[in-house]
């Protein structure tokens, strides 16, 4: 399944764009989207602490994708 991915603050510098399409094998999760964008993005799999929405909502690991949810890659922020 093609899936359409946001990235915003840090993330949208390591994947190079604010959005990135990547195909991933039907019934795929959150946790597997994040090995793939390591396998991809060395850089990427160095984060401590990242949030992933689907839909905007914050999403767990095992939460399996569909190919037309909305899915934000949401850094850490820091501030204050």
């Amino acid at each position: 399944m093609q899936l359409t991915i946001l990235a915003f603050g840090i993330t949208r510098d390591i994947l190079g764009a604010s959005e990135l399409s990547i195909d991933l094998p039907d019934g795929a999760t959150v946790d597997d989207l994040k090995k793939e964008l390591a396998q991809q993005y060395p850089s990427f799999g160095k984060l401590k602490a990242l949030a992933i929405a689907v839909n905007s909502e914050y999403a767990g690991a095992e939460q399996v994708l569909q190919e037309r949810d909305e899915i934000a890659l949401i850094p850490p922020v820091s501030g204050g």
